[in-house]
Order: structure tokens, then sequence, then C-alpha cells
């Protein structure tokens, strides 16, 4: 009886070195459900704030593009009185047309003087030269 207390006991204590060892690795797989449940939260909620981000920006409102800035006439009066010839007209003028829709005298002073202005225009983009020495109002 005393052999079959030893294996009895022998059985026992290796069934309890086991319990242990299952224990052990029980353990350390909970710990290992511990890291993962809290990188799994970590990653719900990066998840969720990308998620509202994204909501956020499909309730912007879509951007307007900027206004083009107000073209700024020269303050002389001859420019308003160009401007003026060139919405009674449909078609694209030269200086010299230009200075006879404005009554003045045809002499070269006057034509340069309205090419330097109709070029001035142009170059502010007030006007448009379609071709040399031809200006037109701007079509949109």
């Amino acid at each position: 009886m005393s052999r079959g207390e030893l294996t009895l006991g022998a059985v026992l204590a290796r069934l309890e070195e086991r319990e242990g060892e299952i224990t052990a690795q029980a353990e350390a797989v909970r710990e290992q459900i511990t890291q993962l449940t809290a990188r799994l939260d970590e990653l719900a909620r990066a998840a969720e704030e990308v998620r509202v981000t994204r909501k956020t920006l499909m309730e912007l409102p879509e951007p307007q593009p900027p206004a083009p800035p107000a073209l700024k006439l020269p303050d002389h009066p001859a420019y308003q009185q160009i401007m003026a010839v060139f919405a009674a007209t449909d078609h694209p003028l030269r200086a010299r047309q230009v200075c006879e829709a404005m009554d003045l005298p045809v002499a070269p002073n006057n034509i340069n003087n309205v090419r330097l202005k109709l070029k001035r225009l142009a170059d502010r983009g007030i006007m448009a030269e379609t071709e040399p020495g031809l200006f037109t109002l701007p079509r949109p």
C-alpha cells in the first residue's frame, strides 16, 4: 500500500504542477487580452475621431472662389469718356476712332494720347487689345 500512496502522491504532485503551469499560462493570456483590449479601445477611439472629422468636413460649406478685385479706373475724366465710347459700341476700335467718337481733333498728338490711355487701360485689364492697336471691352 505504501507503494500506491507514493504513486498516488506522485500523481497528485504532477497534477498540482500541471495546474500551476496552466494557471501561469492563463494569467499570461489574460495579460495579453488586457493589452489587446486596451489597443483595441485606442483604435476604436482613433476611428471615431476620423469619423467625426470626416463628418465635420462634409458639413463645411464649399469654399467660394475669391471675387476678382475691382478694376480701378484712373481718375482723369478722359478715361470716363473713353469708357463711355466703348460702352456705346459693340466692336473693337482704334485710337483714331475713339478720338472721333470723343469729338477730339484728329491730330497725331491726340491720337497718341488716347492710344497711351487705351494701353494703360489694357494693362490694368479694364480694356482688351485684341490685336495691335485694336481695343475693346473684355468679354466675360
